[in-house]
Formats: structure tokens, sequence, C-alpha cells
């Protein structure tokens, strides 16, 4: 077999097949070997057709097409397995030249069919991984610095009260709803959840809410019922940013809320520390554990950022759309889960939209233009993950089989039987190589960095 490969440009490779007739004919008799199995003739058993009555009852154009689609097959697979060529694409496969089998065919067992020059001609266009030379990765990592880690006294003292909220005791008060009261509403605005009622409960005064709004609620009573106008802030979505709006509310409950002192008994309340000392010591610890973990990953992604940045990469425009899809994806699972309303009102006549149809008309876009505007992330994400990968090779770093099984057992084991059988095992099969694979990766280079 003769072939040829050559560059194009966005990472994409063309390779032209060649192959003689003695090539050309082990495939002609492969097709008619496998399609024996499907020819059916009175007095045969089947797959017993002789060869020649197979070849004249499947017809010279079916009998092409069976050749051909064998011969490109496995001519392809064979040279993209011995040259390591890795497409990320389905090739895309233009016959240039087959020749004609002549009837009652004499190319049986191997026979020559008597042509001269090649007997079957075709190119192979397909995107690969992109070739580039990494930069000093070493050098790089080495001079990312790490960012001293510290726990302020505010920082300690702000988790005791969120601590401290939690175990507060709650009663009912038959009297006006005042600051730091707990306070369950239902209400009704146009522009959030479609004009329906809804309901909703807080602590006034804390920032659950509108604060032209919780400064309206102040001074109601269970069964009091007002109409008022609220601003929106200068972030709202539904071209409602800096607005303000009609709130119609319904006092349901006023509760009291009672909270405990912060002391030595507060802290025994909380799981057995021996006081109040021990307590804070171990929430500076765990904002700590916290703070340690979030430098982490921020080193993590600079060192990887810096690396990215001196790489010069032609990305295949496959994997920048397939990139593109997977945001587009993750934005659309983001929308659904939001308990956010954001256009359709029908009671103004309006048709009723889905979640994503009114994300999409109250930010005065398409889908289309969301997915064009993650470009510039979608080729920056590529590149770092091929980075990721050329540092692997040059590292020769390998995750062995039986720490991917470890690792997959650890995630699974909680998992139900009916869990279980929506998993694809493959898939986290790879998923988890993928993360272990990353992980030794960035334990290398922060080696390199700063401490």
């Amino acid at each position: 077999m003769k072939t040829e490969i050559k560059k194009l440009q966005k990472s994409q490779v063309q390779i032209d097949f060649e192959l003689d007739e003695q090539e050309f004919n082990k495939y002609v008799d492969k097709a008619l070997e496998h399609l024996k199995s499907h020819v059916k003739m009175d007095g045969f058993r089947p797959g017993a057709v002789p060869k020649e009555m197979v070849e004249k009852q499947v017809g010279q154009e079916n009998l092409l097409m069976e050749v051909g689609d064998l011969a490109v097959k496995e001519s392809y697979t064979k040279y993209v397995n011995e040259n390591n060529v890795e497409p990320v694409s389905p090739p895309e496969v233009q016959i240039k030249k087959i020749v004609p089998i002549p009837k009652e065919s004499r190319i049986l067992d191997g026979e020559a069919i008597g042509t001269k020059g090649p007997a079957f001609i075709f190119t192979v266009r397909v995107s690969v991984l992109p070739e580039f030379v990494l930069p000093d990765y070493k050098k790089i990592a080495g001079q990312v610095k790490a960012q001293e880690i510290s726990v302020e006294e505010k920082e300690i003292e702000d988790a005791l009260v969120y601590l401290q909220k939690s175990r507060a005791k709650f009663s009912q008060v038959d009297r006006a709803a005042a600051q730091k009261d707990f306070v369950e509403i239902e209400y009704k605005n146009e522009n959030i959840n479609q004009g329906k009622l809804v309901k909703d409960r807080f602590v006034l005064g804390e920032g659950g809410f509108l604060k032209d709004f919780e400064d309206q609620v102040a001074g109601m009573k269970a069964g009091d019922e007002k109409e008022f106008k609220a601003r929106f802030p200068e972030n709202a979505p539904n071209n409602m940013a800096g607005k303000e709006s009609v709130f119609k509310v319904k006092m349901l409950s006023v509760q009291a809320m009672e909270l405990p002192d912060i002391n030595d008994e507060f802290a025994k309340s909380m799981g057995g520390f021996d006081s109040l000392v021990v307590l804070k010591q171990n929430i500076k610890e765990g904002i700590g554990i916290e703070k340690g973990e979030a430098e982490k990953q921020r080193k993590r992604g600079e060192i990887l950022q810096k690396i990215a940045e001196k790489v010069s990469v032609d990305l295949p425009e496959i994997l920048i759309e397939s990139e593109q899809v997977r945001m587009l994806e993750g934005v659309k699972q983001q929308v659904s889960q939001s308990g956010a309303s954001f256009a359709a009102q029908p009671e103004l006549g309006e048709p009723r939209l889905s979640r994503w149809e009114d994300y999409l008309k109250s930010i005065k876009k398409t889908e289309e233009e969301i997915k064009k505007s993650f470009r510039k992330d979608a080729e920056k994400r590529i590149t770092q993950y091929l980075v990721l990968r050329k540092i692997s090779d040059a590292e020769h770093i390998e995750v062995p089989t039986e720490e991917i099984e470890e690792e997959m057992n650890k995630m699974v084991k909680n998992y139900s039987p009916a869990q279980m059988e929506k998993i694809d095992i493959n898939r986290l099969k790879e998923y988890t190589k993928d993360t272990i694979l990353n992980e030794k990766i960035f334990q290398l280079l922060e080696k390199l960095s700063q401490n």
C-alpha cells in the first residue's frame, strides 16, 4: 500500500492511499466472503454459495461498494495505528479510482485482475490532535508564587454567628414585624415567576430580599396585606435592573428569633467541644483548610494559564465547536435549575415559554450568539487540556489500571443497584483516569513552583 500524508490548516491532514491489484484482490475476496453469509440460493446451505454465484447475484455496483468500504476502513485504521496519527473527527473519504470487476471474475483466491497501475485510490481528510512545542514549563511553574494564607478573627466571629443562628429558637408573636424577626410572606409581582403567587421566608434586615421591599414589610402583622413599589437591584434580570415595580404582599406569620449566647455551653452543644476556645480553634483550622484548597486551585490555574499563554497551536475547528456546545449545555443546565423567571407573561397575552426560551428572551440573544461568545474561552480550555496532555507525555506520567479501579470503587461504593445500572462504566473509567492523571501532573508542577 502506498501512502502520502499532507498537513492542512486547522490541524487537518490529508492521507492519500493507493492499493495495487494484489492488495485490491484481497479485499474483493474478503467482500465476497462477507456477502456469502447474506446471499440465499436454492440448493445451497447458508454461507456455502460459491463466490462466482455470489458475485453474479449481488451485482457489480454492490460488490464494489462492499470492497471499497472494507478497503477504506482497514487501510485507514492500519495507517492511523502504525503512524501514531490521533484523529479527533470522523474521516472524510473521497474515492478517486476503483477498477471495475469484470464479469465472470478472475479475482478469486487472490488471482490478479490484470489491470495496469493502482487498482484503488482514495483520499482521507481528518482533523487530528495538533502538534506544538511546549515552552519551558518547569521554569514557568517555578516562577509562580503561592499567596500567604491567613484567617482573620472576623472570619471566625462570622462563622460563630452563623452557628449561633443555626441554633436559634423561633416563637410566633402577635405584633408588627421588626428587624431580626423571621417572617413568612406571599407576594405577587408581574416580573417574578410569571406573575404567579410566590411564598418566601427570611430574617428581616439581613438582606434576604430587596431593601425597599424589606423596609415596607417591616411593621406588617400576620394577616396584613399591602401593595407598594420596590426597586430592583442593578444586576436584576428581565431588564428590571434599577427599576421600580409593584408588589402585592400578605404577611403569613411573624416569629421572634431568640439566639443562644456564644459561650462554653454553646460550644459544648455544637458537638462536644470542651470550651469556646476549642470551638474557635476548630473553626480557624477549618477555614484554613478551605483557604488552603482554594489557594491550591488558584495556583494550579495560574501555572497552567502561564504555560498555555506561551503555546502557539492551530486548534482543530471540531474541538472548538465541541467545547462551545459543552459550555452552552452547561448554561442551559444552570438556567433549568435556577428558580428565577425571566420573561414571558401569559397574563399579558405572551406565549408560555420554556425557562431557556425565557432566558434567551430576557437577554435578547439567540442560542447561536451565546455559543459563539464562548469561542475564546473554548480555545483557552482546549489549549490547556492539550498542554496537560503534552506534559504527561514529556514526563512519562501514567496511571496504572489498579489505581483507576481503586478510585472507581471509592466513587461507586455507596451507589444503589439502580444507580449503577445508569452508569456508563467506560466513561466513568476515562473520567477517573483523566482526574488521576491531571492530579499527578499538577503535583509535579507544584513541586517546581515556589512555596
